[in-house]
């Protein structure tokens, strides 16, 4: 006789084994960690980032003239190798680590402290910690280049040399601290556990600016307000080129045009990819591509039609600046204004642009790619738009939730003594401290001789005098001056503009 199955047990051992079929199939379909997820964000957004190198390179080339062309190329590609090594001996320190953490004494609210050279915990050796690494070195990098930009053709090697390891090393660090680490500026820091009214017994009572710190996404004024202050005050130290303002070289709108879009495709790693993460930001992200995609055609549209006005032709200047004064004032609000409000945003960084533009020429300062006007003022501007047009829906998609209705902009509700007051607190505190320390480091340089080529030089060309030659154009001369042709025939060579 047949012994009476055991549905129970059959049942129970079959659910078993679907159970540990279920677990091995979703460890094959887990294939990558959040934490590497993550990583590789940081990674492919640094990347991104430092192909705006290429750009820069690629404008700067084409704002000036042909016999600087060496020159230039060169402290670009210095930019980023100056950059990485500051970053990695002192500057990624200073703009990290624990101060003013909300601490019960608020100790050191001015920078971060340890981890010089990555000399880093274990814990901290992270494939993250090594990605957001490498992300806030292209930062600084970026920033440094907006500085060569404005005095190119004139500066010396030296200075070049000295002011990019101050800035990248010592300025722009405490910088990064304050607006995005642990400073009181720092809209990252999180006040969830604070009760709404103010208690004075709260180790956090009074450590965030207005309750809200600054809301700069992605670094209006972090970086390119940073960089266009250095800027202006080299400009100024530096003295005008031979020509300025209405006789100088004309540029090649193929370069600069070039270098306009590899810089806008970069701006898609600044902007979105500083969310920091992926996993559970993808709606950030992919607002701020929105956002940012029509910050620069709005800027764009309007610096253009301020120039036809001006001009009554369509002038590529205006275009190509219009482009970047557009993303420069969106980086800062990208991520928690309304579609329509980065086109009014981006709209108004035209005439920011052309206003700043024209102020700087009227003072007699020679900024060669107007990078006050577009980094500086737009930088401004998109600090301060921030504080105007910051919805509470979208403050909530990329800050706190608790906190949206009063860090909100003005426009939407939002209290004025929060992230509106925040931005002009962030505003000075950039202009005092950048504007103080380049005013003693490039006053030092003019004084003592060493900011300037000398006339000769500048004439001749830096490539001529530190690079070995001028491109194409000396080989031409040279066979000119010793009576041979090409070809047997005469040599006629054009003269430069």
């Amino acid at each position: 006789m047949a012994e009476p199955i055991d549905f129970a047990a059959t049942i129970a051992s079959l659910q078993e084994q679907i159970d540990t079929l279920n677990g091995e199939l979703a460890g094959h379909r887990k294939l990558i960690e959040t934490g590497d997820i993550d990583a590789f964000w940081l990674l492919f957004g640094g990347v991104l980032v430092f192909w705006m190198q290429a750009g820069f390179a690629m404008l700067e080339v084409g704002s000036v003239s042909k016999k600087n062309t060496k020159n230039i190329l060169v402290k670009n590609i210095f930019d980023a190798c100056i950059a990485a090594m500051m970053w990695w001996a002192i500057g990624s320190s200073l703009a990290g680590g624990t101060g003013d953490d909300f601490t019960s004494d608020g100790s050191n609210g001015f920078a971060g402290n340890g981890a010089l050279f990555l000399s880093t915990s274990t814990a901290n050796k992270s494939a993250y910690a090594k990605a957001s690494w490498f992300f806030g070195w292209t930062f600084a990098g970026a920033g440094c280049t907006i500085v060569s930009g404005a005095i190119a053709e004139r500066a010396t090697f030296t200075a070049y040399a000295i002011y990019s390891v101050v800035l990248t090393g010592f300025v722009y660090p405490p910088v990064v601290h304050m607006m995005w680490g642990a400073g009181r500026f720092s809209a990252w820091r999180s006040l969830s556990s604070r009760p709404h009214n103010d208690d004075a017994d709260d180790a956090s009572a009074g450590r965030l600016f207005g309750d809200c710190g600054v809301i700069d996404f992605a670094g209006s004024g972090t970086v390119h307000m940073t960089g266009g202050v250095a800027a202006i005050i080299a400009a100024k130290f530096m003295g005008t080129r031979k020509g300025f303002p209405d006789n100088l070289p004309e540029g090649q709108p193929v370069y600069q045009a070039l270098g306009i879009f590899i810089l806008w495709m970069g701006w898609y790693g600044f902007n979105c990819c500083s969310t920091l993460y992926i996993d559970g930001y993808a709606q950030s992200a992919a607002h701020v591509a929105v956002t940012t995609t029509l910050g620069a055609a709005a800027g764009c549209l309007s610096t253009s039609a301020i120039g036809y006005a001006i001009f009554h032709y369509i002038d590529p200047g205006y275009v190509y600046n219009g482009v970047l004064a557009g993303l420069v004032g969106i980086t800062s609000p990208c991520a928690v204004v309304s579609p329509a409000g980065a086109v009014i945003i981006g709209a108004l960084a035209g005439p920011v642009y052309v206003a700043a533009s024209t102020a700087v020429k009227k003072a007699g300062i020679d900024d060669a790619v107007d990078a006050f006007a577009v980094h500086g003022a737009c930088g401004m501007w998109g600090v301060i738009a921030a504080g105007l047009f910051a919805t509470p829906y979208y403050y909530t998609v990329s800050y706190y939730s608790e906190r949206k209705d009063d860090c909100a902009g003005i426009f939407y509700g939002g209290k004025a003594t929060g992230s509106f007051a925040a931005a002009f607190a962030c505003i000075g505190v950039i202009l005092a401290w950048v504007g103080s320390t380049m005013t003693i480091l490039f006053g030092t340089l003019s004084a003592t001789g060493q900011l300037r080529v000398t006339a000769e030089v500048e004439a001749t060309g830096l490539d001529d005098s530190k690079h070995g030659g001028a491109i194409s154009d000396v080989k031409v001369e040279d066979i000119v001056a010793k009576g041979e042709g090409i070809g047997g025939g005469t040599v006629v060579i054009p003269s430069e503009a």
